[in-house]
């Protein structure tokens, strides 16, 4: 995949921190992870979840907030990954990509406004773009406090690692990744993406609706395909006991991990950026 850099000289190129921040934003809440690279263990971390969705300009506030809380303003880090999870986005065939018809592929997917800043990622391996709009004044605030640093979509990073991990399995797998108030669904079929959607959900029949449905216009059987659910959810919570009523196997995908994952709760470390340390 192609990594896009926001370019700034380092003021020190002889810092002696070897520390890496990953940070992922969305309007319904935000978490960060920083790993000492150098002895492999995670230093701080934390995840933070709203009540109600916010607007850029207050998630910025709250994400300045914490910042300060841990001082994140004032250290100096190797690398810094900003993680974008929206839902202003759209994956396209690299053979049908075109830099020049960004807007197109996002306007009847999506509401944007022609003022709006439109990126794109690159999947080397798997032959596709996903091209989508990040949160420019997220991508500000972290340029003015550390410079040089990568981003990415959230639907990106979480395709790029299930089909990493798929190559021994042909049979059509839906996997959902479930986080505060959302749901990423992504379906995978002999190595290959069949659909990667992402949904708003209020109650575990909101979220049995948007799961069937995707199902149903794919024309998979519940009888018959693999479901994996990880993030926020567990064996015999509401949502996981609503899907086993509806779709035959059910389990908990559990994601390979860092290994200095177990030094803290799992989930206090979204799966986006996991995939990025």
């Amino acid at each position: 995949m192609t990594e896009k850099r926001i370019n700034k000289e380092t003021v020190n190129s002889f810092s002696k921190e070897f520390n890496k921040l990953s940070i992922q934003v969305s309007l319904n809440g935000f978490s960060f992870c920083v790993v000492d690279t150098i002895n492999g263990a995670i230093v701080k971390s934390e995840l933070v979840s709203f009540a109600g969705e916010q607007t850029p300009y207050h998630l910025k506030k709250k994400l300045a907030s914490l910042f300060n809380k841990y001082n994140l303003n004032k250290d100096k880090f190797s690398e810094v990954v900003v993680i974008h999870r929206n839902k202003l986005f759209s994956f396209v065939p690299k053979s049908l990509f075109d830099e020049a018809e960004m807007p197109n592929y996002l306007k009847f997917n999506a509401k944007i406004l022609a003022n709006d800043h439109i990126v794109f990622d690159e999947l080397d391996n798997y032959d596709m773009v996903n091209v989508y709009v990040p949160f420019v004044n997220i991508n500000n605030y972290i340029y003015e406090l550390f410079g040089e640093f990568i981003f990415k979509h959230s639907g990106t990073v979480m395709v790029e690692s299930l089909l990493s991990n798929q190559s021994n399995v042909n049979e059509p797998q839906c996997f959902v990744h479930v986080t505060q108030k959302e749901m990423e669904v992504a379906i995978i079929s002999q190595k290959k993406l069949l659909l990667y959607n992402s949904f708003n959900f209020n109650s575990k029949e909101d979220f049995i609706y948007y799961l069937l449905f995707t199902l149903e216009q794919l024309k998979l059987d519940t009888e018959t395909i693999k479901l994996k659910l990880f993030g926020s959810i567990e064996e015999g919570d509401l949502l996981y006991n609503i899907c086993y009523s509806y779709v035959k196997h059910v389990s908990i995908f559990v994601p390979s991990n860092p290994t200095y994952l177990t030094e803290l709760n799992k989930t206090s470390v979204d799966f986006t950026i996991l995939n990025t340390l």
